[in-house]
Parts: C-alpha cells; sequence; structure tokens
C-alpha cells in the first residue's frame, strides 16, 4: 500500500553555516537550494528562525521568504516557523499580509512556540514585554482574528484592521512536536506540522487526535498535514553514513550547549567520541533516516504511513553543499517529482 501512495515533498531550511565558512554563504545557499527544490518538483520551501546562533544564520524567515520567493517562481515560501511568542500577532499578520500581496498564492505562515534561542536572547526579542509563551493560545486566536479580518466587535482591539487587503489568506500551520501543539492546532483550525526530526516518538497519535478534533476555520476548512523529517540520501548507504557524521558532531554539540558551524566531514571522522556522547550519538540517530534513495523511500514512505500524511518536510543540514544539493536530488528522483505549476492547490 505504502509503495502507491503519492507523496509530495517539501524543505525546511536553516541556513545552516559551515565551519570556515560565513552567515553570508549560507544565506546565498539558501537561495540557490530553493532554486533547485524548485526545479526538482518540491512543493514548498520553508524557512527557520532562530536567534544568536553562530551555526544557524536565519533569525528573520519573513526577509528570507521575501528574496526567495523573488528568486523562484512557482514553488510556495513560508516560516518554518514565526516564533509567535516574541512578537505582535498584528504585526505578524501585516508581515504576512503584504508578503501574501508581492506574492499572491504562494505564502505559508507557520508558526511555533519555541523560543529558537536561550533565555537571555528571549528576553531581548520581548524587550520588557510580560507577555509569553504562556498567552500562545490567545496570540493564536488574535493572529487567526487579524488575518482573517475575523476579531470580534468586542475584543479590545475589535477596531483595529490589518492591512494591505487581500483576496487569498495565507494558511496558518502550526509547527510542533508535543501533544499541546496538536491540541491547538485542531481547536483553532490551523494546519499542522510535526516536527519528527525533534521527537520521533508519539508523533502519530498527535496527528490522529488532530485530525479527529479537527474545527474548521476560515483559512483552513479542512485538516491538513505534514511532518519535518532530517534526512540524508546519497548514492550508496556507506556515503550516506559518511556524510552525515558532520550532523552526528554537530548535534551532540548542539546538546551540550555550543550552537557553533557544521564540523567538516575531516573533523567529525577524527572526533573521539566518550561513551556517554556515543550513546547520545546514537539517540539523536532515532531521528534522522538515512541511507542510499531505495532505504530513504521505503523508510519515509513507511512514516508517511504511520503518521496518516501525504507530505514530509525534508531538512538535510550536513557540511558540503553539494552533499545537501545532491541529497535533495536523489530523493526527488526516487519519489518522481515533477515541478509543479503555479496555482495550482495552493494552500495544500
Amino acid at each position: 500500500m505504502a509503495e502507491n501512495r503519492t507523496v509530495r515533498l517539501s524543505v525546511l531550511d536553516q541556513s545552516p553555516i559551515r565551519e570556515g565558512g560565513t552567515a553570508a554563504d549560507a544565506l546565498g545557499e539558501s537561495i540557490e537550494l530553493a532554486q533547485h527544490a524548485e526545479a526538482l518538483g518540491y512543493h514548498r520551501y520553508w524557512l527557520a528562525e532562530h536567534h544568536g546562533s553562530e551555526g544557524l544564520a536565519g533569525p528573520s524567515p519573513e526577509i528570507m521568504i521575501t528574496r526567495i520567493a523573488a528568486e523562484t517562481s512557482h514553488i510556495r515560501v513560508g516560516s518554518g516557523g514565526v516564533m509567535l511568542p516574541h512578537y505582535s500577532p498584528y504585526k505578524v499578520a501585516e508581515n504576512f499580509r503584504l508578503l501574501e500581496t508581492l506574492f499572491p498564492g504562494r505564502v505559508d505562515l507557520g508558526i511555533g512556540r519555541a523560543p529558537g534561542s536561550d533565555f537571555a536572547t528571549s528576553r531581548a526579542l520581548a524587550y520588557g514585554s510580560k507577555i509569553g509563551a504562556e498567552y500562545f493560545p490567545n496570540m493564536i486566536q488574535d493572529l487567526s482574528g487579524f488575518l482573517n479580518d475575523s476579531i470580534p466587535a468586542d475584543h479590545p482591539l475589535g477596531q483595529v484592521k490589518a492591512r494591505p487587503k487581500i483576496d487569498n489568506i495565507p494558511p496558518i500551520w502550526l509547527l510542533g512536536s508535543s501533544d499541546y501543539s496538536g491540541a491547538y492546532a485542531a481547536h483553532y483550525g490551523l494546519a499542522f506540522s510535526f516536527a519528527h526530526f525533534i521527537n520521533p516518538v508519539g508523533g502519530e497519535q498527535v496527528m490522529q487526535a488532530y485530525f479527529e478534533k479537527f474545527q474548521p476555520s476560515p483559512g483552513v476548512p479542512e485538516p491538513i498535514g505534514n511532518i519535518g523529517v532530517f534526512v540524508v540520501c546519497a548514492d550508496t548507504e556507506a556515503d550516506a553514513e559518511r556524510i552525515a557524521k558532520t550532523r552526528d558532531l554537530q548535534r551532540l554539540r548542539a546538546d551540550q550547549g555550543y550552537h557553533g558551524p557544521m564540523p567538516s566531514i575531516e573533523e567529525a571522522e577524527a572526533y573521539r567520541y566518550s561513551p556517554p556522547e556515543q550513546q547520545r550519538v546514537d539517540y539523536n540517530r532515532a531521528r534522522t533516516i538515512l541511507g542510499d534513495p531505495a532505504q530513504v523511500k521505503s523508510q519515509l514512505l513507511e512514516l508517511t504511513e504511520r503518521y496518516n500524511v501525504d507530505e514530509l518536510v525534508v531538512i538535510t543540514n550536513v557540511f558540503d553543499f553539494a552533499n545537501r544539493k545532491r541529497s535533495y536530488a536523489l530523493l526527488a528522483d526516487a519519489f518522481d517529482l515533477k515541478p509543479e505549476r503555479q496555482g495550482t492547490e495552493a494552500a495544500e
């Protein structure tokens, strides 16, 4: 059954910085990778938000959406995602109404609850605001209201309108890795992306509950779900294992509090892990799909069956940019992707 399943592939890009490279290099590679993904037939391209990082170059997905949408012609472009507790829902609605005006029918508004930073950086982003993540449900409701022009008249901000006016409302995607995220998405009528690459345990039940409890909204009348997966695809399994070593070391260092650039393959191969570190690497590998095209396709199809979704948002962070591009190309070929035409099934 899984072999006959039609699956869409999309991209989540964190704009990783390589050891010896610069943030400008990473952002330039994001633009090139988006063009590459569009030519291969990927459905959407999402930009992540991370703050204060020496290893990830993207603190502002809204700016990167503008740049990448301008350099492509039809692939959907969105945030994966805006960390909503840092910001005014009104301002986020304005930003994405403007993006929709510039690139009609191509914009996704992905939001998340995680800080995307450490505590001190979160305080700097808030800059004195007392409104934190505990207000996230209210912020979702207000963001949807401002985006859809549906703020109730008796709301304290009921007379406020987000502009510019738009004919098409960008769908709101909630990105999360917990049952709370799925419950919020279902209750507020949002599309839902489960981050398997963060939490590979229990996501199937979260997604099932989302589909069962979904309540329609003006922007998302029916439940839409996908999963974010970390993938390394290479010509051979041995190549994939070697390429993935850079991610192994980078992820371990992040767990240890060091958010630096992506190490080279040579550095990763030379590193000698202590027994506890090796255990952590093995644990993190549970969140990774890797191998040759046939192996990767089989594992990904099995995931779509378990989650009952038909879209995978693929993240591939490795040292060599050529290996990143090759991984996405092999994956596209394995799933027989074809370039999509602008305007077809835009929101989904």
